[in-house]
This record gives structure tokens, sequence and C-alpha cells, in this order.
């Protein structure tokens, strides 16, 4: 199950929730009562560092996961330039 960050817009409470996202929202601020409490937007838990399959397996080539990269050219074809890794070249 996820945790969210609520927050009360009233009387500025917060509080991390563990929720099911299928569980009915949650508005009513456990502290003042009132219908102010509210989801807020955080950051994700965890960062894709390393050499996972998320940097390996969507690569066709080119530069390894370890090195610095530019700012890519949307209008040049892609690094590998095989022509079977997907991409439309």
């Amino acid at each position: 199950m996820p945790i969210y960050d609520f927050q009360c817009s009233e009387c500025g409470h917060r509080a991390d929730v563990l929720r099911k996202i299928s569980d009915p929202a949650l508005t009513a601020c456990p502290v003042c009562g009132k219908d102010s409490f509210a989801k807020q937007v955080s950051a994700a838990g965890f960062q894709l560092k390393g050499s996972g399959w998320y940097a390996t397996d969507f690569k066709c080539g080119g530069a390894s996961s370890t090195s610095v990269s530019k700012p890519a050219d949307t209008t040049a074809a892609p690094a590998c330039g095989s022509g079977n890794c997907g991409h439309s070249h």
C-alpha cells in the first residue's frame, strides 16, 4: 500500500497516511475535523540509479550508462544506426 502526504488547509496539520488506491477519498482532518484534509504532491521515494534494466534494456547502442550525455537532438536519427533496435530509422 502506498503512503500519501496529507495536509489540512485550515489548521495546517500534516500527516503521512497509509492508504489503498481503492480507499475512498480522505477529506476530514483528524485534528480539527473540517473537510480540508487534502493529498499533497510529493517526490517519489526511490531513484533509478546504476545499470539496471531501465538503463540497459531500452537503449540501442551508443553511449554506455555511465557516461554523461548531452541533450538529445530530436531531429536526428537514434545513435544506434543499426535499424534492428525498434526505432524507426
